[in-house]
């Protein structure tokens, strides 16, 4: 975080600065991190005691202190010998901070801010984005899925007086929380890469997403720039509801950053980059041609930032995964290949990963899915669900294990779809699944785990993709 003065914290976030006997302004330096969990607390840090559903940040407070945190950002004044801010609402507090810092930053005139919203492509696309600026420079682009209401200001507190790119993924369960996201930092450029049934249980429906969805671009200013998809309808409706400029990516004619001749194979994703000022090959090592969407968005968002093309090319093929369990590629010593997508799992992206399991399984191989529960989907559960077990008949993948009572539905569908004998089955825990699994794996099998993160095949994939001693 860049230097600031208790005092001038205290100014930013609208609280009262309470001082230990003795101690004086200047001799307090709050510039390291700021942190809500007070395990991550280095010396210097801000430490912020909110209140959660299930916990209090308060309790922690002495904690942060011992692990060296200098100034604490609290809803009452505590016993501790520690400067503290006291605010009446501490969220409130790390967002009006947040916002104090990026403006800050940004009024040396060096700092472009991206903002990234869509039900899937996220965080691949901000991990992109992070990969091609850091070559250019100074960039903070948060890791992992750093993108709620607490987050997104976490990761933006870490800009620093050089910092020329700040990535944020604005992610959402709820109408209003992007629009927060948007006030704070303000994009110059804000992306939105697609709008589906992930999380749509919690919005009320796919319409109550779009609408979530279109909040990072509605109040942007005219000189900001909207990077849409040109192939998904409800993102492309979003021009009309934004004054910044709309930029087009995708496989339709006229965006203009488009792929063309996309090949799938089990070491990556190649496709043809066109663009106005002409064609390019493109090699992802990330598997999936719905990846390629997200690189289109990470190269439409570079464009517009004056960075080459040629570079950014080169900082994308160099990427090796989307992130930890998404299509994350594992390699058995006895010839079987596992596909560890189970971090988070909607209707969309279990079709993508599926079509891509169907796709790069080479003559005389095998294709296996390993599928669980699809979250937050509320009422359109068991219809999403139904359609997957259907899907994965008709791109005739030839084994389908169904892990859990929530993901039933799959399993029933497919034996419905097509006349199987024994290719699909349903087990009730990680531990059946393995033991089915492993026991009939083969060099040349091509193994897909999926699920939402809740159902725990994450662990499942990463137990298949070791060879058992």
């Amino acid at each position: 975080m860049i230097a600031m003065t208790p005092a001038e914290i205290a100014a930013a976030v609208g609280g009262v600065l309470e001082l230990p006997s003795g101690v004086e302004p200047a001799a307090i330096s709050a510039s390291a991190t700021a942190q809500t969990d007070s395990r991550l607390v280095e010396p210097g840090s801000i430490f912020f005691a909110l209140r959660g559903e299930t916990t209090d940040g308060h309790l922690f407070a002495p904690s942060a202190v011992d692990n060296g945190a200098a100034l604490l950002i609290v809803e009452r004044r505590l016993d501790l010998p520690v400067a503290q801010v006291v605010v009446d609402d501490g969220l409130q507090a790390l967002a009006d901070l947040a916002r104090t810092v990026v403006a800050r930053v940004r009024s040396a005139g060096h700092l472009k801010v991206i903002g990234i919203t869509g039900s899937n492509g996220k965080t691949t696309t901000k991990n992109m984005l992070r990969a091609v600026l850091s070559a250019v420079g100074p960039t903070v682009a948060p890791r992992g899925s750093f993108n709620n209401q607490v987050g997104a200001p976490l990761s933006m507190l870490s800009v620093q007086d050089d910092t020329r790119f700040l990535v944020v993924e604005m992610g959402a369960s709820g109408a209003g929380e992007i629009a927060r996201t948007v006030g704070i930092a303000m994009p110059d450029i804000a992306v939105v890469l697609k709008v589906g049934l992930a999380h749509s249980g919690e919005f009320g429906g796919i319409e109550a997403t779009q609408r979530a969805k279109a909040e990072i671009v509605t109040s942007l200013p005219a000189e900001a720039v909207a990077v849409l998809n040109a192939d998904d309808e409800r993102v492309a409706a979003m021009a009309a509801l934004t004054r910044a400029r709309p930029v087009w990516f995708g496989l339709d004619a006229r965006a203009e950053v488009r792929a063309d001749d996309l090949r799938a194979t089990a070491t990556g994703t190649r496709f043809t980059l066109i663009t106005p000022e002409g064609r390019a090959e493109v090699s992802l090592r990330i598997l999936g041609e719905h990846h390629v969407m997200n690189a289109l968005a990470t190269l439409a968002v570079v464009r517009e930032l004056g960075i080459p093309l040629e570079g950014a090319i080169a900082s994308l093929e160099a990427v090796e995964r989307a992130e930890r369990w998404r299509m994350e590629l594992l390699r058995r010593a006895d010839g079987v290949i596992v596909i560890n997508d189970a971090y988070n799992a909607s209707p969309d992206s279990m079709s993508a990963a599926l079509k891509t399991l169907a796709q790069i399984v080479e003559p005389g191989e095998r294709s296996v899915a390993v599928l669980g529960e699809m979250a937050e989907l509320g009422d359109d559960a068991n219809e999403e669900h139904d359609r997957i077990g259907r899907l994965v008949v008709r791109l005739n993948i030839q084994k389908l294990v169904v892990v859990g009572h929530g993901a039933r539905h799959i399993h029933n569908a497919a034996g419905l779809e097509g006349s199987w004998d024994g290719e699909s089955v349903l087990v009730g825990s990680l531990d059946e699944a393995y033991d089915l699994v492993n026991q009939d794996l083969r060099a040349g099998d091509v193994v897909l785990v999926k699920s939402s993160n809740s159902a725990g095949l994450r662990l499942l994939g990463d137990r298949l993709g070791e060879v058992p001693a």
